[in-house]
């Protein structure tokens, strides 16, 4: 992974990233020493170096049993719990469900939203096919993970029996407590824990991520041994100048004191769509609180180009872009010739689709940064896991160095609460009367 800042950099003051290094090196020292906000939330500094090959083999047998046993398997979580999970799986997988490996079961998504049209037609489904669950919550009471797991527990076991089901039903939560810990030990089911002090947003490479990964069948291993060397690349013995952490972390912040409030992740892979999807979480509930934090948006280019390209080029100049770029596809495919050139494309004949992709990616870049929108490049060789491990941990690092320097707590997210209150008050959950009273004198 290559990490290019020049196009952002000559946005800033001269100097003016140099000047950084001495608030960066102290956040990572702060996270190295635990000395930082939110030092009880730090498992996922050093856990890719900390995974073993037993973890891994554990891991894959497990998937195993799913893989051999289930024709889907839903994952059933939110957030961190199934972000991590979809953002790999999405970006390995073929571009078209239906065409995936017929030995492999499809896994699908729940428990990430209250559609009540959504889960009807998941279950409609699953009916049809044999299939298995992973709930991911660490409370076993999240309402939108809790209520998709009470209807898949029992499709799951009106479908195969209480015996069978157990050995299709895994449950990854907290190691002592909650409502998920209960009933997997009460149902027998298997289960891995969720390290106490990894949050959600920084899971990926715990079973939350790892597990649904490997039952999609792809390579843990490779994806560890990414973000491992990746570990090792952004350490704090890494020279400021050569951490690409420490420089991505440092460009952001001083961007964002010039005035940049939006951050625009890119990319110009559709398999990419959900990469931004986990990015916008980890970034937005690390940074977003005591009234800072840069907010950040993700756009799928050359399709967006044709929408949100007007505002990106012409709009308020409060916004950057960080860029995705796969250097090499996993395949080839060459624009034909066409006798008639009724649309003008002999021009591009012979020459890869890649090749226009590029061009594309290089015009927009050239188009913006003139337009004064500042733009950093990350290059990645290409779409494999080895690659994504990396840019997950990049990014990982990144954001808890960059939440210090902006001076919040980047593992926390108190704001997350104020719609449950809400909403639990509006449902009249016992325990929550002296809310529904008030919110029901605001309703009037």
């Amino acid at each position: 992974m290559k990490l290019n800042i020049s196009k952002a950099a000559q946005f800033v003051k001269a100097g003016a990233v140099e000047a950084m290094e001495p608030q960066v090196m102290a956040a990572q020292e702060a996270l190295e020493n635990a000395t930082c906000l939110g030092n009880d939330f730090l498992g996922w500094l050093h856990l890719p170096s900390s995974i073993t090959p037993e973890f891994i083999a554990e891991i894959n047998a497990t998937a195993k049993v799913l893989q051999e046993n289930c024709e889907a398997v839903v994952v059933a979580g939110i957030g961190g719990s199934y972000l991590g999970a979809r953002t790999v799986i999405d970006a390995l997988s073929n571009s078209f469900g239906w065409l995936q490996p017929s030995n492999m079961p499809r896994v699908l998504f729940a428990g990430n939203n209250i559609g009540e049209d959504y889960l009807s037609e998941l279950i409609a489904y699953l009916k049809t096919v044999k299939f298995g669950v992973i709930n991911i919550s660490k409370s076993g009471t999240t309402t939108e993970t809790a209520i998709t797991f009470r209807l898949l527990k029992k499709l799951c076991e009106d479908q195969r029996g209480k015996d069978e089901a157990k050995k299709v039903i895994v449950a990854v939560t907290d190691a002592k407590k909650g409502a998920a810990r209960t009933t997997a030990d009460k149902e027998g089911y298997k289960s891995f824990i969720i390290p106490d002090n990894v949050g959600g947003r920084f899971s990926v490479l715990t079973p939350v991520g790892l597990l649904p990964i490997a039952v999609a069948g792809f390579d843990i291993a490779q994806l560890v041994k990414g973000a491992q060397d990746m570990e090792k690349e952004c350490s704090l013995a890494t020279p400021y100048a050569e951490n690409p952490a420490a420089q991505y972390a440092a460009v952001r912040n001083a961007l964002y004191q010039d005035g940049k409030k939006i951050e625009i992740l890119v990319n110009y892979q559709p398999k990419l769509h959900y990469f931004g999807e986990w990015w916008k979480q980890l970034y937005g509930e690390s940074e977003g609180k005591d009234l800072k934090g840069v907010f950040p948006a993700a756009v799928d280019f050359t399709t967006d180009l044709h929408s949100m390209g007007q505002w990106i080029q012409e709009g308020e100049r409060t916004i950057f872009e960080t860029v995705i770029s796969v250097e090499n596809p996993n395949t080839e495919l060459a624009v034909p010739s066409d006798e008639e050139n009724l649309d003008g494309l002999n021009f591009l004949a012979g020459k890869r689709i890649d090749q226009v992709n590029k061009m594309a990616e290089l015009g927009t870049q050239l188009a913006h940064v003139d337009g004064g929108v500042p733009n950093m490049k990350l290059s990645i060789d290409k779409l494999d896991e080895y690659n994504l491990g990396q840019l997950i941990y990049f990014f990982e690092k990144a954001c808890g160095i960059s939440g210090i320097v902006l001076g919040v707590n980047p593992f926390n997210q108190p704001g997350v609460e104020a719609y449950k209150k809400n909403m639990f008050a509006l449902l009249n959950k016992p325990g929550y009367e002296k809310e529904s009273a008030a919110i029901q004198e605001k309703l009037k």
